[in-house]
């Protein structure tokens, strides 16, 4: 198997990718984006590089061996007036700032083009996980009722409307109204603000209503920034009192699929994988 660079950012998707390549014996080398990168990826071999050092981050890249790189985890859109970008850094940084002014896809787009155009291959962490998706259906000990299905169905509406727009993946509707919409903040902090809403509003622990829904953007390279859903997020969405998670079948990332059917069927939610076809 071709040796394997992970260019990580923060949030849970990153550790996945390197376990699975470490369960399956793949080679891999690990970059850890500076303050987004979870410390325990220390473990792995790897080093560390900050956005903009695109010089460094290549050179590392190719010095490991890696022929294949898999963007994973989460990292912040940046202020380009802050960064401090090494040689190669500085050559691209006029093109990632007018991509950036087209939206963040157009941005994610350019900077795989940029890593690309040195000879990469680019792998998606779905991919790197063995195809681990939402699949047609429930997964786990709980289904949606009508009212549950009609309120997913219309939070993937709206997650698609607002990813045509390149806002968000996600959104959360709740007896037909809409609660939140995803944007920079992320599903973690999408799903607490609908925890402080009222509880008219929404659902509550012994009384469910509701759902999260996330799905990929239209417009998206799906080798990258594809939706994920963890234990933290069925946790989150157990504490907004929502009955369910939802997402589009086989484009919904899972991060740990027994971890997260164990905490679904625990908190009485479910998770469902809608047919798109």
């Amino acid at each position: 198997m071709s040796r394997l660079g992970i260019v990580a950012g923060g949030g849970d998707l990153p550790m996945a990718v390197a376990r699975r390549c470490q369960a399956e014996g793949r080679p891999f080398f690990v970059v850890r984006i500076k303050g987004f990168a979870d410390s325990a990826l220390g473990r792995y071999e790897g080093a560390d590089s900050r956005i903009g050092e695109f010089g460094r981050t290549i050179k590392l890249l190719k010095a490991a061996g890696c022929e294949a790189v898999c963007f994973a985890g989460v990292v912040q859109r940046p202020d380009f007036r802050d960064m401090k970008p090494d040689l190669k850094g500085a050559a691209v940084l006029p093109g990632m700032i007018a991509a950036a002014t087209k939206g963040d896809d157009a941005l994610l787009r350019y900077v795989l083009g940029v890593f690309e155009a040195e000879g990469f291959a680019i792998e998606g962490a779905d991919q790197v996980l063995g195809g681990e998706t939402a699949p047609v259906g429930a997964l786990g000990r709980h289904a949606p009722d009508e009212a549950a299905l009609a309120d997913l169905r219309k939070a993937l509406e709206v997650a698609r409307a607002t990813g045509e727009l390149d806002i968000g993946q996600g959104a959360v509707v709740c007896d037909g109204l809409v609660l939140a919409v995803e944007a920079q903040e992320g599903t973690d902090a999408m799903l607490a603000r609908v925890a402080g809403l009222p509880e008219t509003l929404r659902g509550r622990p012994d009384a469910r209503r509701g759902a999260l829904a996330k799905a990929p953007k239209p417009i998206q390279d799906e080798r990258v920034d594809m939706p994920v859903i963890g234990v933290r997020t069925i946790e989150g969405a157990a504490a907004a009192g929502l009955a369910g998670v939802a997402g589009m079948a086989g484009k919904l990332i899972l991060i740990d699929r027994e971890a997260i059917i164990e905490a679904a069927d625990r908190l009485g939610l479910f998770v469902w994988g809608e047919d798109h076809r």
